[in-house]
């Protein structure tokens, strides 16, 4: 699986001109023929407009169906529409949607986890489901930034079958070195590989930090990105899968018995 993670540089409450570039950068990663393109967390308004972010998120997720999920059918690709903000029955939610070959949006998936100390708690509402799904018939599981903090989260999508986890993220300069870390954590624990894909520039006060990562079950780094805004591709191979968890069957000899997970 070729998987290529869009570094995106987004303008903190454009929603039309961040959707331009979205579509803008989607154009440049199908060149190189990818199976997978992931965007990074919300996208569309970036994290987060503190005014008018309910205008701005409405209508959000009918308008990534109808433009990403176009892109995703006119080039035959997979598409992890990053995360953005989308307006529901009146509460603002983070919300990924991912996109088969065929365009059709498969599954959906509401951030469970809200970031209190930026105070997205205050204007967000959290997501009660776990995302599982498939594309091209390998077994993935979905996190969005601060999710990624709680393993039991990604050890719950392993317990489904998850073979490779995406996680979408806008994650300050400051915190990188803990971003990859636990990206590489949560790959190890699970045998499964991680695709993070997380946003670049400024909003507001707060820079974010790129260094997009895709990386193996055994933690070992595939693609890495710089700080600026760019495309980085790397290719999973499942076929290893099977030796890895036969050779460290941690799955095997887990003690459910004393803890319930």
């Amino acid at each position: 699986m070729k998987i290529c993670c869009i570094q995106m540089n987004m303008e903190l409450g454009c929603p039309d001109k961040n959707f331009g570039r979205a579509a803008e950068l989607i154009e440049q990663a199908v060149k190189g023929s990818p199976d997978v393109i992931l965007l990074p967390e919300t996208w569309n308004t970036g994290f987060y407009p503190r005014q008018g972010l309910k205008d701005m998120a409405q209508g959000a997720a009918q308008r990534v169906k109808a433009e990403i999920g176009s892109l995703a059918k006119k080039h035959h690709v997979n598409i992890i529409a990053g995360s953005v903000s989308d307006m529901r029955e009146g509460d603002v939610y983070n919300t990924s949607l991912i996109f088969d070959r065929s365009g059709l949006c498969t599954a959906q998936y509401s951030k469970t986890h809200l970031f209190s100390p930026m105070g997205e708690n205050r204007h967000y509402s959290p997501g009660n489901s776990l995302c599982t799904f498939e594309l091209d018939g390998v077994k993935a599981g979905l996190i969005i930034c601060y999710d990624i903090r709680f393993p039991e989260l990604a050890r719950s999508l392993a317990l489904k079958g998850m073979d490779i986890l995406f996680a979408v993220s806008q994650w300050p300069d400051v915190r990188i070195p803990h971003l990859h870390t636990l990206a590489a954590a949560r790959a190890i624990e699970n045998q499964a590989y991680v695709a993070c894909c997380n946003s670049c520039g400024k909003a507001d006060q707060t820079q974010y930090g790129g260094c997009s990562i895709i990386i193996n079950p055994l933690g070992e780094t595939i693609a890495l990105a710089g700080t600026d805004e760019q495309i980085i591709t790397g290719e999973a191979d499942f076929s290893s899968l099977q030796s890895i968890r036969s050779a460290i069957p941690v799955f095997t000899d887990r003690r459910q018995d004393i803890y319930n997970l």
